[in-house]
């Protein structure tokens, strides 16, 4: 089937356009999921809860745009709804005792595959992971994740900085 067919058939609640999308699309939505929380269990329910609203929310895409960039909202909705409702900004916020930017080796990066620099980034703590991910990789402005985490513009700045300097300190640590 054609993406245009899946959509189609989805729509109109077909259980085979259903698993066929199921089956394209959901190790690419696992992938964001993982992105978000470290536990491979909690990213399993949250791939499925995001499939759920894929399927009962259907009707909403237009067909204007990327479907599968669509879909990606949806899931990175999901695990920022499940990451607001285990409060892990204020888990993160405490760490404010890091220690200032150390200077990047820039050669530490350059050593490094992307599957071991995602890994660094799933280590982050929760808050820091998730702003990290809504900045660096969904590319969200500041101003955006703050409407979308109910936080300051500082905030996710801050939280964002914070991560970079993990990251940095875990990198140079390894190489």
């Amino acid at each position: 089937m054609t993406e245009k067919q899946l959509i189609e058939g989805c729509k109109n609640g077909e259980r085979l356009a259903q698993k066929e999308l199921y089956d394209t699309y959901s190790r690419r939505m696992m992938g964001v999921c993982l992105r978000y929380v470290n536990d491979r269990e909690t990213a399993r329910d949250l791939l499925q809860d995001g499939f759920v609203k894929v399927f009962t929310s259907m009707d909403s895409y237009s067909g204007i745009g990327s479907f599968e960039g669509w879909m990606r909202k949806i899931f990175v909705n999901c695990a920022l709804e499940y990451l607001r409702k285990s409060d892990v900004l204020r888990e993160s916020t405490d760490l404010d005792n890091m220690a200032e930017l150390i200077h990047p080796d820039c050669s530490a990066i350059s050593d490094m595959s992307a599957e071991e620099l995602m890994e660094l980034v799933r280590e982050l703590p929760a808050g820091f992971r998730m702003v990290f991910n809504l900045f660096a990789i969904e590319g969200y402005s500041h101003k955006e994740i703050s409407e979308m985490l109910n936080i300051t513009e500082s905030t996710s700045r801050s939280q964002f900085t914070r991560a970079k300097q993990l990251l940095q300190r875990r990198i140079n640590a390894l190489y």
